[in-house]
């Protein structure tokens, strides 16, 4: 597992997601989940297994998420939001990529550690 992998299987709280409204919209996800995801502030849990699957899961009052991949590896995945995506996560230049893909739309979320704190920018594109 590589430094930077290893850098990020400790468990962050999310401080902040700016965007999340107006992001997700454009997505079909419907205003009171929005809204409810405005305000949830979830703790995210990395961790890595025997075999060398890595587990990301984000736990909150409202709901708790789990996926469990390989790197470079498509799966499926269902998203907090419900979404059914077909997922590649990939490391890159020190950030963790993932790569969500349906019905026409991907989205890519690339984390990665500054100043100690786990930095989460996503990306929305509709082809």
């Amino acid at each position: 597992v590589s430094r930077v992998l290893m850098s990020l299987f400790v468990l962050f709280d999310i401080c902040s997601e700016s965007t999340f409204p107006e992001s997700h919209s454009s997505h079909g996800v419907g205003f009171a989940t929005r809204q409810v995801g405005n305000r949830t502030k979830p703790n995210f849990v990395m961790s890595v297994d025997d075999q060398g699957a890595i587990c990301m899961k984000s736990q909150s009052a409202f709901k708790t998420t789990e996926v469990k991949f390989k790197l470079n590896e498509p799966f499926e995945e269902t998203t907090a939001d419900d979404r059914k995506t077909r997922t590649v996560v990939s490391l890159d230049n020190d950030k963790l990529i993932q790569k969500q893909s349906w019905d026409g739309k991907e989205t890519l979320i690339e984390r990665e550690i500054s100043d100690g704190k786990l930095v989460a920018v996503i990306f929305h594109f509709i082809f």
